[in-house]
Parts: C-alpha cells; sequence; structure tokens
C-alpha cells in the first residue's frame, strides 16, 4: 500500500506519493539535463569549440545530476584524469545519498 501521510507544506495539503513522484521527475530531468550538456562538452572538446565551464558540471552534479555526470564521463571517458571531478563527483554523491537518507529518516521515524 501507499503512504498516505499528509505533510503540509505552505498550507498545501500533499499527499506523499505526489511528493514522490515530483522528485522522481525532478531528478529524471536533471540527470538528462546533465547527460547532454556532458556528452556536449566532449564533442566540444573534440571539435576544439567553446567549452561548457567546469563550474557549471560541477553545479549541476550539486542539483541531483550527481550520478549521471559521473557515470557519462566514464561511459564516454570525459574528464576522467580531472581530480576535481573523479574525487568531487562521488563525494557530492555520498552526501546527497546521506541527506535523503536523513530527510527520509525523519520524516517517518521522528
Amino acid at each position: 500500500m501507499y503512504c498516505l501521510r499528509k505533510v503540509t507544506l505552505s498550507s498545501y495539503k500533499i499527499t506523499m506519493d505526489k511528493l514522490y513522484t515530483a522528485a522522481i521527475l525532478y531528478f529524471a530531468a536533471i540527470s538528462l539535463i546533465t547527460f547532454v550538456v556532458t556528452a556536449s562538452d566532449k564533442i566540444f572538446a573534440q571539435k576544439n569549440m567553446r567549452r561548457v565551464p567546469e563550474a557549471t558540471l560541477l553545479t549541476l552534479a550539486l542539483f541531483g545530476g550527481a550520478v549521471s555526470e559521473y557515470i557519462t564521463m566514464k561511459l564516454i571517458r570525459h574528464k576522467t584524469l580531472h581530480k576535481k571531478f573523479m574525487v568531487g563527483l562521488p563525494v557530492i554523491i555520498f552526501l546527497q545519498a546521506v541527506s535523503i537518507g536523513a530527510i527520509t529518516y525523519f520524516m517517518f521515524f521522528k
């Protein structure tokens, strides 16, 4: 059964199902955007065109695209020698997983 626990956000009553759906759609969208931007940067690098700034790639990772970016970089072999990405992305992924775990814990067990 689905959890029908109500959460009040800014005077709106939203079911957990709607929050889960919104979260899944958000992470799907940010992952797709991150994939496209990372793959585009690889293509731009090969064609000696203007590149996507590293700050943009890391910002997308911080907003939820870290897993997508890490997998994309490994698959297309892009920025795999940059420690900023190969160490930074797993750290971001870990911190995001801990955050999601903490939010889930406090929502359901506290």
